[in-house]
C-alpha cells in the first residue's frame, strides 16, 4: 500500500480510504475500511473514462459477474455503485501474494505444490462456470495465494452464458500467453473449455517459470497459441499428459473440470520437481529465456530453501503470505484500454510476461 496522493478521495460510498493498493489507466484501487472496521478493496473508475457509456456498461457487467460467483474461491463483492459519477466496487480485502509474485520470489513450484494449486483452481473454475460465466483472463496475476487456497479474481472481461456483449465496440483484450485459440479467433463464442486451456498454460508457467507459447511480441505469442506446438520443456513428467490435454487446439478434446480434477488428484503427493530446463526452441521466431511474470530470469534451482518451504506451507497447511494485495487489481483484463496503459498494482513489478508486456487489443472482424 502507498499513501494517498493529492486528489484522492478521503471516503467512497461510506468507506474511509486508508491508502492506494494499485492504479492503472482505467482506475485506482484503494484500501478502505467500513464503520464497523471491515477492510475492503475499493476500485474506482478514473476520469474521463467514468463518463464513457461503454466503460460504464462494462463496469456494470463486471459487478454483475462478480456477484454471480459464490465467493468461496474468489473475493466476494461487498458493495458497489456502478451508477455513481465515478463508478466504484468494493470487495473483501484478501491478503496474499498473487501467483506471479510467488513464482518470481521463490521460483517454479514443485510437483506437490502444483497438485495443490491445480486442485484449487479446478474447484474455483467449477464454481465460476456453475454461475454461468467463463472467466477469459485466467493468468498468474489473477490468482491470489491466500491462507485457504488460491482465489481467482478479476471478472472484467468474463463472458456470461446469456451472451451479454462485453466487447460492444468490436474490441477485446486479454493476455495472449494465457488465452485460448478460440478466444483469439472469436472471443464472443468462448465456452468453459477456453478456461481449461488457460489453466493448462498457467500450470506450465508455474511449473517452469515461463509459458508454453512465449515469444518476443504478443503478436507472435498469439500466432503460437493458435498454430504452434506448446513448449513443455521442463514440465514434470507426471504433469505432462495433463497439460497436453488442456492445451489441445480443439476445445472438444480438452478434459472437462470433473475429469481434470480427477487427473490432478491422481498426481503423486511428492516434492519431486520436473526435469531441468534446457534451451528452448526458437521457431517460428526467437523465444525469450525462461522468465518470471515480471520479466526477470527465473532459475528453477532458486525455488528451494526457505522460500519454497514457506510457499509449501501456504499451499498445503493454510499459513498465508503476509503481503496484502487487492482482489480488484486493475490489470490487462479489466477494461478495454489504450495499449500503453496497463493497470498494475503499485507494489508489484510493472512488467509482465513477456518483456515489455502491454494489454492486448485487436479489432474483431
Amino acid at each position: 500500500m502507498t499513501p494517498l496522493s493529492i486528489g484522492d478521495p478521503e471516503s467512497i460510498g461510506g468507506y474511509t480510504i486508508l491508502g492506494r493498493l494499485g492504479a492503472g489507466g482505467m482506475g485506482v484501487v484503494y484500501l478502505g475500511v467500513s464503520a464497523s472496521g471491515r477492510q475492503v478493496a475499493v476500485k474506482v473508475a478514473r476520469e474521463p473514462r467514468a463518463q464513457e457509456e461503454e466503460f460504464r456498461t462494462r463496469f456494470r457487467q463486471e459487478v454483475a459477474a462478480a456477484r454471480r460467483v459464490s465467493g468461496a474461491f474468489t473475493a466476494p463483492v461487498v458493495d458497489a455503485d456502478p451508477e455513481a459519477d465515478r463508478p466504484w466496487m468494493a470487495t473483501l480485502y484478501v491478503p496474499g501474494l498473487n501467483l506471479a509474485e510467488v513464482v518470481e520470489r521463490d521460483g517454479p513450484l514443485n510437483l506437490r505444490e502444483l497438485r495443490a494449486l491445480g486442485l484449487g483452481l479446478t474447484e474455483a473454475l467449477r464454481d465460476i462456470h456453475r454461475a454461468g460465466l467463463v472467466h477469459r483472463d485466467l493468468k498468474p496475476r489473477n490468482v491470489l495465494m491466500t491462507e485457504d487456497g488460491p482465489r481467482v479474481i478479476d471478472f472484467g472481461i468474463s463472458r456470461a452464458d446469456d451472451h451479454q456483449n462485453l466487447t460492444t465496440t468490436g474490441r477485446m483484450i486479454g493476455t495472449p500467453p494465457f488465452m485460448s485459440p478460440e478466444q483469439l479467433a472469436a472471443p464472443r463464442d468462448v465456452t468453459p473449455a477456453s478456461d481449461v486451456f488457460s489453466l493448462g498454460s498457467l500450470l506450465v508457467f508455474t511449473a517452469v517459470g515461463s509459458g508454453p507459447f512465449d515469444a518476443d511480441s504478443p503478436y507472435i505469442t498469439g500466432y503460437q497459441v493458435m498454430h504452434g506446438t506448446p513448449d513443455l520443456d521442463g514440465v514434470p513428467d507426471a504433469l505432462l499428459g495433463i497439460v497436453e490435454r488442456c492445451l489441445d487446439k480443439d476445445p472438444a478434446a480438452r478434459p472437462d473440470l470433473t475429469e481434470l480434477h480427477r487427473m490432478i488428484e491422481a498426481l503423486p503427493e511428492s516434492d519431486v520437481t520436473g526435469p531441468a530446463k534446457t534451451e528452448r526452441s526458437a521457431a517460428p521466431g526467437p523465444r525469450p529465456a525462461s522468465r518470471s511474470a515480471a520479466g526477470a530470469p527465473v532459475d528453477a534451482a532458486t525455488g528451494t530453501g526457505t522460500g519454497r518451504r514457506r510457499r509449501t506451507r501456504m499451499l498445503l497447511t493454510g499459513l498465508g503470505a503476509g503481503l496484502a494485495v487487492t482482489a480488484l487489481v486493475v490489470g490487462a483484463g479489466v477494461f478495454a484500454s489504450d495499449a500503453h496503459t496497463g493497470a498494475t498494482p503499485e507494489s508489484a513489478p510493472k512488467a509482465s510476461l513477456p518483456d515489455g508486456w502491454r494489454p492486448w487489443r485487436t479489432e474483431l472482424r
